[in-house]
């Protein structure tokens, strides 16, 4: 029995640096393939990585043409992911994009049908619902820790638009146009950079109350400021689920909110200081129980997103496993950030 998957990155920026580093703690899984147009970035990554020349690849199409390679990572900006994900199931490519799978919910027309005719394995990049902090949070709450929830809030907040001087005083940073962070075109912005994250969240911990009717979610009490480039720096969204729950959801790229995410239930609360990278991994715990869990990290952080989908893939499933992302729930996650973009 196979014992290993091969996996291919296409686009070398500093995700995929991060991602590629964890193949280190993988059990399952080797990086067996990279594509960039950027030649430098080949020889970093070749040289730091120890990777075959035979699969170094200058441009994306030829990674995809190459048999030895089981899974791609789609690394690119947000604009690239709809065609580079055509191309890799046209290449009958098993697929993890970067989130936001999608800039719009206008790019996954005709995608499910695609994937599900291919038999192609697909899945969003929440590299954060793997974590040992994650997995403990559904478990306290599927052991009725704090009992049925009924609420959360939930912020990923960086401040990129100021910075001290040296008096100590703020002063605004020169803005790249070009930065994809910056750039409509390109899929920027903090709600499709950030934004994504408290939102899968949401449905998340929203899915261990009942199932999910994407149709029937409401995206209420907008907040959004924009930017002279035309991109929300700063956004707050209300979300009310048709079970009931309610969710709110912050996302901001001038005010360093922080990572925190706070779970009510009806009988406690459940607080996590670092939702999305969990270091520290610290969970307070109040109400019906009142304690502190420190979880200890022992792997880089990408690595357990790449043992659970490779052992799904050594399986022969074509979706997720819980609590990853299929594409049924990336495309409800792609029709609620549009609601709350627009």
């Amino acid at each position: 029995m196979r014992q290993n998957i091969n996996w291919g990155i296409i686009g070398l920026g500093n995700v995929a640096l991060q991602f590629a580093q964890a193949f280190k703690d993988s059990t399952n899984s080797k990086l067996k393939g990279i594509s960039s147009t950027n030649p430098e970035k080949i020889k970093v990554f070749q040289e730091k990585f120890e990777i075959n020349k035979e699969y170094c690849f200058n441009n994306y199409q030829d990674l995809l043409n190459c048999d030895n390679i089981d899974i791609v990572y789609i690394a690119l900006p947000n604009s690239m992911h709809k065609e580079w994900i055509l191309k890799s199931i046209n290449n009958n490519k098993n697929i993890l994009v970067e989130k936001p799978a999608f800039m719009n919910l206008s790019e996954t027309e005709s995608i499910k049908k695609k994937v599900i005719d291919n038999n192609i394995f697909f899945s969003e990049g929440f590299m954060y619902r793997y974590t040992p902090q994650t997995l403990k949070v559904i478990e306290l709450i599927k052991n009725d820790s704090i009992g049925k929830p009924i609420s959360m809030d939930s912020s990923f907040g960086i401040n990129l638009l100021t910075k001290k001087n040296i008096f100590g005083l703020k002063k605004k940073k020169r803005i790249d146009k070009d930065n994809r962070l910056f750039n409509k075109k390109l899929g920027g912005g903090a709600i499709l950079d950030l934004g994504c994250y408290p939102v899968s969240f949401s449905v998340l911990i929203a899915s261990l109350v009942s199932k999910i009717n994407y149709d029937k979610i409401k995206v209420l009490e907008k907040l959004k400021e924009t930017s002279s480039l035309d991109v929300d720096i700063q956004s707050q969204a209300k979300l009310e689920f048709e079970n009931g729950f309610v969710s709110v959801v912050k996302a901001s790229f001038s005010q360093s909110l922080g990572t925190e995410t706070t779970i009510n239930g009806i009988d406690g609360t459940i607080k996590i200081k670092n939702s999305w990278r969990a270091e520290p991994s610290i969970i307070i715990l109040e109400g019906k129980n009142n304690k502190i869990i420190e979880i200890e990290k022992k792997k880089n952080i990408f690595s357990y997103e790449i043992d659970a989908l490779s052992k799904d893939i050594l399986e022969n499933k074509l979706s997720p496993s819980f609590p990853g992302t299929p594409i049924n729930e990336t495309i409800g996650l792609t029709k609620i950030l549009d609601e709350w973009l627009n």
